[in-house]
């Protein structure tokens, strides 16, 4: 009778659980392989379908030879220039009900910088200079040459950057809770890769699609949700928009040593209770401390202040710009 060594036995008992082993990782290496190829794929067709299904608005006006797009509402005396936060997909349909609110009395312009709306990407660096840059061209091209100029979110860094380039054109600066230079926490690396991933891949929109509904409960109609959602899926995360990403920190820092004219009638609508930015209110009441005409409100509401707020920041616009006078 043969009778094999206690060590070949043990040895031959062990890769049977190896086998298995490197069986079920290669089958779960062949699953998220091809859940990845459906998703990429899908992701593809999905695109092109929300591309074709995207019904045009406002006005190309042609900026260092791309198109960028603007919506003009409104026929009053004096204009407004509506400039959008960070990420904001579809800028011209997401500052619509305020539009709505403002174009009886104001004409409105909602400018979409590139990677925004209906407007061109770009391979230009999305440094402060060069966005401001961007969008007064696109304002001299419609030759728009007096305005109020007002901004949500990052639009308080471009904004300041922008009244102290052209004094002689903006009558007043509104901010819709709009960031200040000086706030904590624009200093972090932000993963632009993994986010450039998430959209390359298709990723982004399975996650947005198993998400919550961003404008659940708000006054906006049915047709612009779904074109909103479309833009957003298509825009959100970009190239272009990664490369502004990219250039947050820096665009903050640039910002710190600016500060809004004295003489400019200053007016910034800000969350009563922003939990995640300390001192608030403090670091925007430093920025109207010197200000002839500056004013600081406080309103109950999320960060996008004019998807809620919409009436009584017009109303305050209106009474504010009087008191100006």
């Amino acid at each position: 009778m043969n009778m094999q060594p206690k060590e070949e036995v043990t040895k031959k008992g062990m890769r049977k659980p190896l086998r298995i082993l490197f069986k079920t990782l290669g089958a779960i290496a062949i699953a998220i392989v091809l859940f990845l190829a459906i998703v990429f794929i899908v992701n593809v067709f999905a695109t092109k379908s929300d591309q074709a299904k995207i019904v045009p608005y406002g006005q190309h006006v042609s900026v260092d030879g791309k198109n960028m797009n603007v919506l003009i509402q409104g026929n009053g005396k004096e204009t407004i220039v509506l400039l959008p936060g960070y990420g904001t997909a579809a800028p011209a349909l997401d500052f619509k009900l305020l539009i709505d609110e403002l174009s009886p009395y104001y004409k409105v312009v909602a400018v979409e910088p590139f990677g925004y709306g209906l407007s061109d990407g770009t391979e230009k660096e999305r440094t402060a200079e060069n966005i401001v840059s961007e969008v007064h061209e696109a304002l001299q091209q419609l030759n728009i040459n007096q305005y109020m100029l007002m901004g949500h979110s990052i639009a308080g860094i471009y904004g300041i950057d922008y009244v102290n380039k052209y004094p002689n054109e903006v009558t007043a600066f509104v901010g819709i809770d709009s960031s200040v230079s000086t706030q904590p926490g624009m200093d972090a690396k932000l993963p632009t890769k993994m986010f450039g991933f998430l959209k390359k891949s298709g990723l982004q929109r399975l996650v947005v699609k198993f998400g919550g509904d961003p404008y659940a409960g708000l006054p906006f109609d049915d047709y612009t949700v779904e074109q909103m959602k479309m833009l957003s899926n298509i825009n959100s995360n970009s190239s272009t928009m990664l490369n502004e990403m990219d250039h947050i920190s820096s665009n903050f820092k640039g910002a710190q040593g600016l500060t809004f004219p004295k003489d400019l009638p200053l007016l910034l609508l800000i969350q009563a209770n922003n939990e995640g930015v300390k001192g608030w209110i403090p670091l925007h009441e430093g920025q109207i401390k010197d200000s002839v005409h500056g004013k600081v409100i406080t309103m109950d509401g999320e960060h996008y202040l004019h998807h809620t707020k919409y009436k009584e920041i017009a109303e305050d616009v209106r009474v504010f710009m009087k008191e100006a006078k």
